[in-house]
């Protein structure tokens, strides 16, 4: 089982922003972005969130968000998809930064999942 991530952001300079910091320490790790409307403005699309999953070659893939109402979007494409999403709700660059620098040292996802306990949001 392969491990990846999809970054969904309602900015798309954050997500590619952010998808820069992580290929410095994850550079084996699929990572794949869905960012704003189709038009590209602030927003997010379920329709780009697809495409992202579908694009991810990993088996599995860690979602991470950065707004509410990104996540409404992401749990109507993990109803679309074949592939084993995992949605977390933690700080965006941190949660994302944490994962991928653990999924490129070999950790698995109960371990991940337990680093990133500390920087989940509240709900």
């Amino acid at each position: 089982m392969s491990l990846g991530i999809t970054l969904v952001s309602h900015v798309p300079e954050i997500a590619t922003g952010l998808n820069q910091l992580l290929a410095q320490v994850a550079s084996d790790v699929p990572i794949t972005i869905a960012a704003g409307t189709q038009e590209n403005d602030i927003g997010t699309n379920m329709e780009k969130i697809l495409t992202a999953f579908k694009e991810n070659q990993a088996d599995e893939i860690l979602a991470f968000y950065d707004l509410g109402s990104a996540k409404m979007n992401l749990d109507m494409a993990v109803e679309l998809t074949d592939k084993v999403v995992h949605l977390y709700n933690s700080a965006f660059i941190e949660g994302a930064y944490t994962a991928a620098s653990l999924i490129q040292a070999g950790v698995g996802l109960t371990e991940i999942e337990n680093q990133l306990q500390p920087l989940k949001v509240k709900d």
